[in-house]
């Protein structure tokens, strides 16, 4: 613990996932975790407003108020009254892009009562793909012009974000469209909601998710011109104004607690709100990225990331990425990401088709089994498949797979491309398919990594983070030996949550940059991974197989 001479000072950092909000308080001198709360979605989680077959998947605005004033409650409960007074500063870090339409005062339309059960009113998850239409249109648009407005990210753009998803509800919903002012991402609005904005207008848009998300870089003035937009769709003319023409990085101030939420959450109105960003940028800054190393967050998706020095990367554009932008990850350094649109979330589909007897009506009326027990049934039956997918023997007809079960995020995306599991014979069992399924996510780690690398960006090594990386032993050998690359595993136990801490404890002014945030607070040790020397030559001729396999959908 640091003295008592006046230099006590915590930090809150807030990680917003897919399923759950978790939050950690932290000596912002040390790296101590002081205190530590995670809340799952109660409405995401009973399945509500989202529509798999349809590629939609929405999130009400009070999962999020009431996952976050949880789980602060919760922590400031857990320290010391003389920890809780020295609380300087809170930052947070959310999906991306996942963004919702707000009127002219920034409220999301699902908190009025008019839409408050209205998908459409509601956030678009990251993994929303029910805009492919319009992403494709957009990439039409965008060949028909000489601005190449595309190049910054990867030449292609996504119904993962933030354009497309706009267009699709101005199109699709005439109601909420109407009523839409402008459209924010869920990392702008959740700083905006506790710094008590009340004016759409003075949003403060993160660098993050505006450079990989919509577009925006120095290089334009900001967006593309009016003329690109009007091009795609004369509708989305108005939006792009109300976008603004100012974006920040996530070590600057968005302004103070308001009296509101500082009452809520029990603390001060002189704690500091720090601009937001996407989790898995925030993530790769709390596991301890390195310029030239390849981090990859390994969840329910990949986000994979590299930052390298704006002076050696000069004017080089990647292709079929997800974004190269300056200041996005670390400020002052040119941020590059790609990613997988699915990798845990493949595993947790095969684990739930599994399940699918004891979660009908017919077996539940005969079959009791209680919250709990289904739940360990659920964990259990996951890490059984990991141990006896590592002992199978390596086999070249064995089962295969692709891993485009939510499309393709990089290389260049494609959200139209499906999964495919194949080889299957009446031999098959569910060990041998989960090898094939582990394999197919591997494979896509290695079809990135040698994208990049053939455009002469040099990938010195790679570090792993996330949940899957520190459970499953066999995902992560397995991930080594397909790429024929050491993994460094970080084992730290919340990434996001703690890498959003650091950034917190540079807008509190107890650090300068980043970087000497992460020298001073970063925490847990790290596991080493080496490839399997007698794999690589069986696992080249896989790969060779896998990508044959994927031509066939083109």
């Amino acid at each position: 613990m640091p003295d008592i001479m006046g230099k006590e000072e915590y930090v809150i950092g807030v990680d917003f996932g897919t399923d759950s909000v978790r939050a950690v308080v932290v000596d912002a001198l040390t790296g101590e975790n002081m205190a530590t709360s995670v809340c799952p979605y109660s409405r995401w989680k009973k399945g509500l407003y989202c529509d798999a077959s349809k590629n939609q998947f929405r999130q009400h605005p009070l999962d999020y108020i009431d996952g976050l004033t949880t789980v602060i409650k919760a922590c400031v409960h857990q320290v010391k009254e003389d920890v809780k007074k020295y609380i300087k500063a809170l930052s947070v870090a959310t999906t991306g892009s996942s963004p919702v339409a707000v009127d002219e005062q920034g409220c999301p339309l699902a908190l009025l009562n008019d839409f408050k059960a209205h998908p459409n009113a509601m956030f678009f998850l990251w993994k929303d793909h029910s805009a492919a239409e319009e992403a494709e249109e957009i990439n039409k648009a965008d060949k028909g012009l000489a601005g190449d407005y595309l190049k910054y990210v990867g030449g292609r753009y996504s119904s993962e974000w933030y354009w497309a998803k706009l267009l699709h509800l101005l199109r699709t919903d005439k109601e909420v469209g109407r009523n839409t002012y402008t459209f924010v991402e869920q990392s702008d609005w959740i700083p905006y909601l506790l710094t008590g904005g009340h004016d759409a207008e003075k949003i403060k848009r993160n660098v993050c998710a505006a450079g990989h998300k919509a577009l925006w870089t120095a290089d334009f003035g900001g967006l593309p011109p009016l003329s690109f937009f009007k091009t795609i769709d004369p509708v989305l003319e108005k939006y792009v104004p109300r976008f603004g023409k100012k974006v920040y990085s996530a070590d600057e101030l968005a302004g103070n607690l308001s009296e509101e939420w500082a009452g809520k959450l029990g603390l001060s109105t002189r704690v500091k709100v720090g601009i937001g960003s996407i989790d898995a940028h925030v993530g790769a800054v709390g596991g301890g990225i390195k310029p030239y190393f390849m981090s990859k967050v390994i969840g329910t998706s990949t986000c994979d990331m590299m930052v390298v020095s704006k002076k050696e990367f000069k004017n080089k554009v990647v292709d079929g990425i997800s974004g190269q932008v300056a200041d996005s990850i670390i400020p002052g350094m040119v941020g590059l990401e790609a990613g997988q649109s699915a990798f845990g979330d493949i595993y947790s589909w095969f684990r739930n088709l599994l399940l699918w007897p004891l979660t009908q009506k017919m077996l539940k009326d005969t079959v009791s089994i209680s919250e709990e027990a289904f739940s360990n049934l659920k964990e259990n039956i996951l890490e059984e498949l990991n141990q006896q997918a590592a002992e199978l023997p390596l086999q070249e007809e064995a089962e295969f797979a692709l891993d485009w079960f939510n499309g393709r995020r990089t290389p260049f995306v494609d959200p139209t491309v499906k999964g495919m599991i194949g080889h299957l014979t009446l031999g098959s069992h569910p060990p041998q398919v989960y090898r094939a399924l582990v394999e197919s996510t591997c494979m896509g780690s290695r079809a990135i990594i040698e994208s990049i690398a053939k455009q002469g960006v040099e990938i010195h090594g790679v570090n792993a983070l996330g949940g899957i990386a520190v459970k499953s032993k066999y995902v992560i050998q397995t991930l080594a030996d397909v790429l024929n690359r050491p993994i460094h595993v970080s084992e730290v136990e919340q990434p996001v949550a703690i890498g959003a801490a650091m950034f917190a404890a540079v807008v509190s002014g107890c650090h300068e940059s980043v970087e000497e945030a992460y020298n001073k607070m970063g925490e847990g040790g790290e596991r080493f991974f080496s490839p399997n020397k007698e794999r690589i030559e069986f696992y080249n001729r896989r790969f060779i197989q896998y990508k044959r396999y994927g031509e066939y959908q083109h």
